[in-house]
């Protein structure tokens, strides 16, 4: 790392919110130095850790969001099979994209559309080419703050540093950090090297995944921060509060999903054929009204067509 070392002043702010850090600049070189080493020597290999490639690395982005890392690795790659760049993704139909999601069980469909738009909108308004910064990255559909930074970050090293539920959780044990969204974030952009987003965000999101999770490794893993850690020294490994997911099994967002994967399997389908199909306890509070409410937020989405037939209503994906 070639970061020019912190100034004292500096130094003495950040350890107001983060009293464990080192108080010299020597010290925060040691911290910093120490995870990078730690990382490069041994991490879990994913196959978008190996790629610069931003319209890759966004797949991995927004497939991670609500899906295990693990489970990713196979959906990325087939996705990338299909579809391996973004002119690729915004030449195809919606449905299939749509489709695909629901048939690897990545999560809400509506980031499947999402994507889509944003390789259209690369193809269109940036002439084939991702914008490189995270601001301009978060003009394209569905790109939050933080995916635009991870993009920013590992395809084009010029991103913040992230802050995200491993990396507060790693703060607040080592440097005792207190549960605020702001001491989190200026302790995590002072410890990042200037133009080093790239390494840095990757390794303390491993530190986070690897050592220092819910459970933590910290000898198993050979947690690189030890020397340091506010909580390896006294024994309390308590963690911030994280806001409770909510149930997936039974919810709007499963059956929406079930829609979409059913009528994937079929031109088209009439209210009451589509409903026992979805729900096998079909009729009541579930019946008629509850399944024109999904398929209709589905056409709002963009992602079936209603038909409001003189005998019935039919619903088939939109192409």
């Amino acid at each position: 790392m070639t970061d020019a070392a912190p100034a004292t002043d500096d130094i003495e702010a950040i350890r107001d919110v983060a009293p464990a850090l080192p108080d010299d600049a020597e010290g925060v070189e040691r911290v910093r130095r120490a995870l990078v080493e730690w990382y490069e020597a041994d991490h879990r290999d994913y196959p978008w850790r190996r790629t610069e490639n931003a319209y890759e690395i966004l797949v991995s982005e927004v497939m991670s969001q609500q899906t295990q890392l693990d489970r990713v690795v196979a959906a990325w790659e087939d996705f990338l099979e299909r579809w391996p760049t973004a002119a690729d993704l915004a030449d195809a139909d919606r449905s299939d994209v749509v489709s695909f999601w629901t048939s690897h069980s990545l999560g809400y469909n509506n980031r499947a559309k999402y994507l889509h738009e944003a390789a259209r909108q690369v193809e269109e308004e940036y002439d084939g080419t991702f914008p490189e910064s995270p601001d301009e990255l978060q003009e394209l559909m569905g790109v939050g703050p933080y995916t635009a930074n991870a993009v920013a970050s590992f395809a084009f090293n010029n991103g913040d540093a992230v802050v995200d539920t491993n990396v507060k959780r790693v703060l607040h044990r080592a440097f005792d950090v207190p549960d605020d969204d702001s001491a989190f974030e200026d302790v995590a952009q002072f410890l990042m090297p200037e133009g080093e987003s790239r390494v840095w965000n990757n390794a303390v999101m491993e530190l986070g995944g690897v050592a220092c999770g819910k459970t933590p490794r910290c000898d198993e893993a050979g947690c690189p921060w030890r020397a340091w850690c506010h909580a390896y020294e006294t024994g309390d490994f308590t963690a911030p509060d994280v806001p409770t997911q909510p149930t997936f099994e039974g919810s709007r967002r499963q059956m929406r999903g079930r829609v979409v994967r059913i009528l994937g399997e079929y031109d088209e389908l009439d209210l009451d054929t589509l409903g026992p199909r979805v729900r096998v306890d079909y009729g009541g509070e579930h019946g008629r009204e509850w399944l024109r409410g999904l398929v209709d937020d589905l056409a709002d989405d963009g992602l079936v067509d209603v038909d409001e037939g003189t005998d019935d209503v039919v619903v088939r994906l939109r192409q």
